[in-house]
């Protein structure tokens, strides 16, 4: 076991690099995995995993020793799942492996726990969104991740998030943000706790009012045409400044949909990432 230093945290990495495969000519995939104690997310341990593509000039070892530091892909989970559903639900590293065997940039693409956060500070003082920027991303570039070409992305409650999280320019040179399916809202729900403490934390990370920081940004945003948020979320992009990709395709809210988008949205970070 293997301690490091990111921000602070003294990260467990369990950095068992075993390679993913696929058939045919697909670029093998190294998977590390760890977790760490958050001084945002206290007693309770925040688990990651990595997905690095083995290109032949990727970091070999967590302390990126070898040169061509690869960037990095941050994704945001949903509701009732964890840092995992992005690799066992819409089998990520197969479709990062493809991507790269077809000529994409290569990207490690990065995963953490945020619990029911909804990605940003609650009244119970869990602050997801600083564990992100303060504890997550530093612990990144200890395994040898180029941080400073980094997108972030992710599918509903964690689409949110990733809006959020570029709109409120938490990351300084944040290079896209795309979000599947994402859970967005224009007014405020007083019957839900879940998702917002108050008429006051909603308007303080109201990322429709937040639309016009995005104008510069690459964006994409999906929605499934059988998605019960189809009309917020096109409410949402019809307010969006500047140029944005994705669209409306049918599917609904589920793995199933988010898997048939994700090549086309891995091939958007990447053209943005390279």
């Amino acid at each position: 076991m293997l301690e490091l230093g990111a921000g602070g945290v003294a990260a467990a990495v369990l950095a068992a690099c075993a390679a993913g495969t696929t058939s045919g000519h697909a670029t093998p995939v190294s998977m590390r995995t760890g977790s760490f104690s958050s001084q945002f997310r206290p007693q309770t341990a925040t688990n990651w995993a990595l997905a690095v593509p083995e290109t032949g000039n990727s970091p070999g070892s967590p302390d990126g020793a070898a040169a061509g530091k690869p960037p990095v892909a941050l994704f945001l989970h949903g509701t009732g799942a964890d840092h995992r559903v992005i690799f066992d639900d819409l089998r990520a590293a197969d479709v990062l492996s493809q991507h790269v065997a077809r000529g994409g940039t290569p990207f490690a693409l990065a995963a953490v726990d945020g619990g029911e956060s909804w990605w940003h500070r609650r009244a119970t003082g869990t602050d997801t969104q600083a564990m992100v920027v303060e504890e997550f991303i530093p612990l990144l570039a200890g395994q040898g991740l180029d941080t400073g070409r980094l997108a972030v992305f992710g599918l509903s409650m964690g689409g949110f998030g990733a809006l959020l999280l570029a709109s409120q320019h938490r990351i300084p040179g944040l290079r896209a943000v795309a979000a599947m399916s994402p859970a967005v809202w224009s007014l405020h729900d007083a019957a839900r706790t879940d998702n917002f403490d108050s008429a006051e934390d909603f308007a303080a990370n109201d990322i429709f009012a937040l639309r016009p920081e995005l104008g510069p940004l690459p964006k994409r945003i999906d929605c499934g045409t059988s998605d019960n948020l189809l009309y917020s979320v096109k409410d949402y992009v019809s307010g969006l400044p500047g140029e944005h990709e994705g669209g409306f395709q049918d599917g609904g809210h589920d793995g199933g949909y988010w898997r048939s988008i994700l090549p086309d949205v891995f091939s958007f970070l990447g053209r943005n990432l390279a």
